[in-house]
């Protein structure tokens, strides 16, 4: 696969604010590649999943985060990298202690719904633009606005059946928007939550499709022939064919004037 011919042929489509990513999720003790930029070493700080995304998106670096890299404790908690013999109850105890849920009741539910790795299973997170990438993704993430989602499920959807479906829970969405579609082998719409908002500067109106790296071809393949037929694109033309209708003012002086007889 040419990535960054991929690349090419996603952002002419549709014109992204940012550039698509590809993540890949390294085993514990697993090198990052040579150039890859690392926060502790570049900034002498650490940071969040999500502004590693957003360097990879808009700075078009090659991002790796580890736990040493990273402050966000939920979000370390979810990535199994946190040593906790449960993460899920300690997610639960945490969402329920912000008052993201009313009771450990609604609290456990929204911990058990989210498609975590287990414990140990991901030791770091590999983040760069689609067109920097030299092996297949195991996630290949597209912020974009609602026009575009829209226009990449056309394009997924082309040689897919079914629908395409997500899980919107607006807590640790760093696990929606890198993991969830590798772990459950299909495209989803995913929805920044919080710290994308408050520390990665995500819009008001971006939200992300992601899809596994090999449904690649699928979606440009998609992309290409999807809806064609009846102009289908990005961005989404406007019907023209009617005739506008202005005020009576206008009319009585277009009749004075007879300017349509």
């Amino acid at each position: 696969m040419d990535y960054a011919a991929a690349e090419k042929i996603i952002t002419d489509a549709i014109r992204p604010r940012s550039q698509p990513i590809g993540a890949r999720f390294l085993k514990k003790g697993e090198p990052f590649p040579e150039k890859t930029k690392r926060p502790t070493a570049l900034f002498k700080k650490r940071i969040t999943i999500c502004q590693g995304i957003t360097l990879a998106r808009t700075y078009g670096w090659g991002i790796g985060l580890a736990k040493e890299d990273l402050i966000c404790v939920p979000g370390i908690v979810a990535w199994g990298m946190s040593g906790a013999e449960n993460p899920t109850d300690e997610l639960a105890g945490l969402f329920e202690a912000v008052e993201f849920a009313k009771d450990e009741t609604v609290a456990k539910s929204h911990a058990q719904s989210l498609l975590c790795p287990a414990p140990g299973e991901v030791g770091g997170i590999l983040l760069a633009p689609l067109s920097k990438v030299d092996q297949t993704p195991d996630t290949i993430v597209i912020y974009c606005n609602p026009a575009q989602v829209m226009r990449l499920i056309q394009g997924i959807s082309y040689t897919r059946p079914g629908e395409v479906g997500g899980s919107f829970g607006g807590k640790v969405e760093c696990i929606d928007l890198l993991y969830s579609s590798y772990k459950a082998g299909e495209p989803r719409v995913a929805i920044p939550g919080l710290g994308d908002r408050i520390f990665s500067m995500t819009q008001d109106d971006e939200l992300a499709l992601t899809l596994p790296g090999e449904l690649l071809p699928d979606l440009l393949e998609g992309l290409s022939k999807a809806a064609k037929k009846i102009g289908g694109q990005y961005p989404v033309t406007f019907y023209q064919n009617f005739e506008p209708r202005f005020p009576p003012a206008h009319r009585e002086l277009g009749e004075k004037l007879k300017l349509f007889s």
